[in-house]
């Protein structure tokens, strides 16, 4: 049936049989190809932020890779060998056991916090301590609604001039709505699928001791510059901190805090 070939002639029947053979070739190969690039389209943004966590991960201190169960206690001294990601620990099971997952308002280790809404939005905001941390004034560069954002890769920045801090963003979607310090949230975000897997991030207990531990940590950080300034009445932090401590290195206090290794 195909020219070359024993038994090919150049007659209507061969002609009419080879052009549909080769427009419906064409038809698959171009429609192959068009579904492939529209998947790297939509997989590689996600592919290289997912590639880029997990490479900033490695760097962190194991003291910013402990596992959620070892800041409950329920696996002590335990370190995060995942990203975060408690989808992919076969471990995640044995020590969760059958409690249920927290609700209300989550906190990424990065200091942003997401919260669910009724019309199944998320909030996403900068928690009491990293506004604190960033401080007064502070500039802010939020994506434009229609952005996708990728879980641990870079929501929005902040910071003052020469200092800028990237945010990393605790769900995965589409932003659909900025808002601002005043409103006390800075994006609202459509997620992917209506109950996205949340379990990277902290509730309940384990975010009450984390909360806690990051406190000590940044006095820990600001004690050689003196720590004295940055208390206010009843031991509680100041709320401009880099006001309250111009001589302290910010830059690296910054990247400790925020997960920048």
């Amino acid at each position: 049936m195909f020219p070359n070939v024993d038994g090919f002639h150049w007659t209507f029947g061969h002609i009419l049989f080879l052009s549909i053979f080769f427009a419906v070739l064409l038809t698959v190969g171009f429609t192959a190809a068009t579904a492939l690039a529209r998947m790297m389209r939509n997989l590689r943004p996600k592919k290289v932020a997912e590639i880029r966590w997990h490479t900033e991960f490695e760097d962190l201190p194991a003291s910013d890779r402990q596992c959620r169960h070892a800041l409950t206690g329920a696996a002590p001294g335990r370190v995060c060998e995942n990203g975060f990601e408690c989808r992919h620990c076969a471990d995640y099971p044995k020590f969760s056991g059958t409690a249920p997952e927290p609700q209300g308002r989550l906190y990424h280790r990065g200091h942003t916090w997401v919260e669910r809404q009724p019309d199944g939005t998320f909030l996403v905001g900068l928690d009491e301590l990293g506004e604190k941390l960033i401080g007064a004034g502070a500039q802010v560069e939020l994506p434009a609604p229609g952005t996708r954002l990728a879980s641990h890769d870079v929501a929005w920045r902040m910071g003052k001039p020469g200092n800028t801090v990237r945010l990393l963003a605790p769900v995965e979607g589409e932003v659909v709505e900025t808002g601002s310090r005043e409103k006390g949230w800075y994006l609202r975000v459509k997620p992917e699928s209506p109950w996205p897997d949340l379990r990277h991030l902290l509730g309940g207990a384990a975010a009450a001791v984390w909360l806690d531990r990051e406190m000590e940590r940044v006095q820990a950080l600001l004690a050689p510059a003196g720590m004295q300034p940055t208390l206010a009445d009843g031991g509680v932090l100041v709320d401009d901190l880099p006001k309250a401590q111009p001589e302290a290195d910010w830059h690296a206090i910054h990247g400790a805090m925020f997960l920048e290794p």
